[in-house]
């Protein structure tokens, strides 16, 4: 049976190179790998694979593309078969293409993300293999243990749902139907509330991409943290209706959304989804305690 494992990676454009890198290893605590023909590759504290961000350089912010891991190697040609006959225009990646990755397919979704499968990649591994503590002595900044989620925008929500669900075999935890349209989805392969998400805006944007922490504890240490480094804040920290989970908002140093996340549920694949209306998705469910979000949180998008 084919399987899609994992969210592995998020590729993003940052209009200041530099700054970016120092951002996101000294105030994210990511732990930078590599830096290669104008990337530079990031990993979590507590990943094996040898990275889950790229940035590259460019004139304006954004997803590039998205990555989740499938079981085995092989699964590549079937899941190719599978989108094609799906009617899906499929591409391959090479292997090198970028540092440390082997050959991904290569698609573009209906609201218009590029998202990619892959199998092979680099395994560094986190260095708590054998007898270990229970995290590494020497973090700095926030320090998420790994890539959580995304969240993607576009007008063919449902179209990005179903391919998603009806070709691998993701599963839906929670949606939103305002005024009889399907809004919002989110979607999962592991056993957190989403891997993805996707919401009714502008095609082919990215509203945030997220990492996970630990705790409502870690959640408002963040905050101090961003707090103390002067970071662009958006929203929180707070509690969601939508997944239940514990979230602060902030922007990178070239305007991407990015999220800390704790808590939620763990859904199984026989989930039966939550469902948001207009009754209370805008006073409870996108954030509980003080209800509507600011006009910036529903309107930029990268």
């Amino acid at each position: 049976m084919m399987g899609v494992m994992r969210l592995g990676r998020v590729e993003v454009r940052v209009t200041d190179f530099k700054q970016s890198i120092d951002y996101y290893s000294n105030v994210m605590g990511l732990q930078l790998m590599a830096q290669e023909n104008g990337r530079a590759y990031f990993k979590a504290w507590d990943e094996d694979d040898h990275h889950s961000l790229i940035l590259v350089e460019a004139d304006h912010p954004g997803l590039v593309h998205v990555g989740f891991k499938v079981r085995r190697e092989e699964e590549l040609d079937r899941f190719e078969k599978a989108l094609e006959e799906y009617g899906v225009r499929v591409g391959r990646v090479s292997k090198g293409e970028r540092l440390a990755e082997g050959q991904a397919i290569r698609f573009t979704l209906p609201t218009g993300q590029v998202m990619e499968l892959y199998h092979e990649i680099e395994r560094p591994g986190n260095g708590l293999k054998l007898n270990p503590d229970p995290y590494p002595a020497n973090l700095k900044g926030i320090a998420p243990p790994h890539l959580d989620h995304l969240l993607i925008s576009g007008d063919d929500v449902k179209g990005t749902t179903d391919l998603l669900m009806n070709v691998l075999d993701f599963h839906m935890s929670e949606q939103v139907i305002l005024q009889e349209e399907l809004t919002a989805t989110f979607l999962f392969r592991t056993n957190t509330t989403h891997d993805i998400a996707v919401i009714k805006g502008p095609d082919a944007k990215l509203h945030h991409f997220a990492f996970a922490l630990n705790s409502w504890d870690d959640v408002l240490r963040a905050g101090d943290w961003l707090a103390r480094n002067n970071i662009a804040h958006d929203e929180g920290p707070t509690r969601h209706g939508v997944t239940r989970g514990l979230t602060i908002y902030f922007f990178d140093p070239s305007g991407n959304r990015n999220e800390v996340f704790s808590g939620g549920y763990a859904p199984g694949p026989d989930f039966i989804p939550v469902t948001w209306t207009e009754e209370r998705f805008f006073t409870r469910g996108i954030f509980y305690h003080r209800g509507e979000s600011n006009e910036r949180f529903s309107t930029v998008f990268t």
